[in-house]
């Protein structure tokens, strides 16, 4: 598979370490691109929720994966989130190619890009944490549930369903407060004299110009989506924007796999396990 080009690639909410986590299709999808630069924009490693029961193989390709374009010179900035806010006192790291930051100001064909993950916006993450956390557990149990239901979907030749999507769809709180992220994202951007606000979070994909409440100005908000239901990213290339959707037609010739030997998979794989396990006793 020819691998394609695009100038920047904005990924977020992929939830490593969880049942929900679609890494076999994400890891698909890092192989056909050759970015210029990878940004992981929070909730890449699900901290909160990590057990060393639960590693799968696939998770730990898609961090060799990212791993790779770090040794390749391709820059990487993983921006911190909610789900591994552990991180966030390791901010300002840097290791050649790779950036460890809570959020990036970048420089876009002359237009001024703020990227972070969103969880400021969140009332729930700043007063009440361990409801948010309690509804991750929720969250991740309602994907598997919807996982058995749409293998059961397949089987009888039905179309796959959304559980999560639907609440969203229908329930008034949850667009109330899509919007209310996406407008407030937006009023702070134009404040700041940005064009571009890039947030994840919400796990809802976007890309749409929007008005500052002051009417003094607009943004355009982009929001990369996850890695769990909408299988979605950002990328930018040849100065526009659009949002990827995964779609399994597109690999069914797939890439050779030039992952590291099965003995250095087996040490990263302790090493990583390790490493993620103090990061989860350092926050209790």
């Amino acid at each position: 598979m020819v691998k394609r080009e695009v100038d920047i690639v904005v990924i977020s909410d992929v939830h490593l370490g969880t049942y929900g986590c679609q890494a076999k299709e994400l890891l698909k999808y890092l192989k056909s691109i050759k970015p210029k630069i990878l940004i992981l924009n929070g909730d890449i490693i699900d901290i909160w929720q990590f057990s060393k029961s639960y590693w799968p193989e696939t998770h730990m390709k898609v961090v060799r994966r990212i791993l790779k374009f770090v040794t390749d010179g391709i820059p990487v900035y993983y921006l911190t989130g909610n789900h591994d806010e552990m991180l966030r006192k390791f901010a300002d790291f840097n290791l050649g190619s790779f950036q460890l930051l809570n959020k990036v100001l970048l420089n876009i064909d002359g237009k001024k890009a703020w990227i972070f993950h969103g969880d400021i916006f969140d009332v729930t993450m700043q007063h009440s944490k361990w409801l948010a956390k309690l509804g991750a557990v929720g969250y991740d149990s309602l994907i598997l549930i919807n996982s058995f239901v749409n293998w059961c979907l397949k089987a009888i030749g039905r179309q796959k369903m959304s559980f999560s999507q639907k609440i969203k769809g229908r329930v008034k709180e949850a667009v109330k407060f899509i919007n209310h992220f996406e407008q407030t994202a937006a009023d702070l951007a134009v404040d700041k004299g940005y064009d571009y606000v890039i947030c994840g979070h919400i796990h809802h994909p976007e890309i749409r110009e929007v008005q500052s409440t002051d009417t003094l100005g607009s943004v355009l908000y982009l929001n990369s989506g996850d890695w769990v239901e909408s299988l979605s990213s950002l990328e930018y290339h040849n100065g526009t924007w659009k949002v990827y959707t995964y779609n399994p037609e597109d690999f069914k010739i797939e890439s050779e796999d030039d992952d590291i030997t099965d003995a250095e998979d087996l040490n990263a794989k302790m090493n990583v396990q390790d490493l993620l396990e103090r990061f989860k006793q350092e926050s209790h």
